[in-house]
């Protein structure tokens, strides 16, 4: 199973945007980061679902999560 990471950000109106760098085109939104990261989750799969039915090679992740840093 791999892991790819995922990158939420807060947009100017309070909802949530999440994209994975190893994953060009598959976003997600939420009201709530909970809510993108799931919705992520679930785009994820379907991506990924779409590349294997059209007999695309699927991306192995590359991106690492990291620490926070506070600045």
């Amino acid at each position: 199973m791999s892991a790819y990471a995922v990158i939420i950000e807060r947009a100017k109106d309070g909802g949530f945007g999440a994209w994975s760098p190893d994953l060009p085109g598959c976003v997600a939104l939420g009201d709530s980061h909970q809510e993108a990261l799931q919705e992520m989750r679930e785009a994820i799969g379907f991506h990924l679902e779409g590349l294997r039915e059209a007999g695309e090679p699927i991306p192995p992740p590359t991106a690492e999560a990291v620490d926070l840093i506070a600045a």
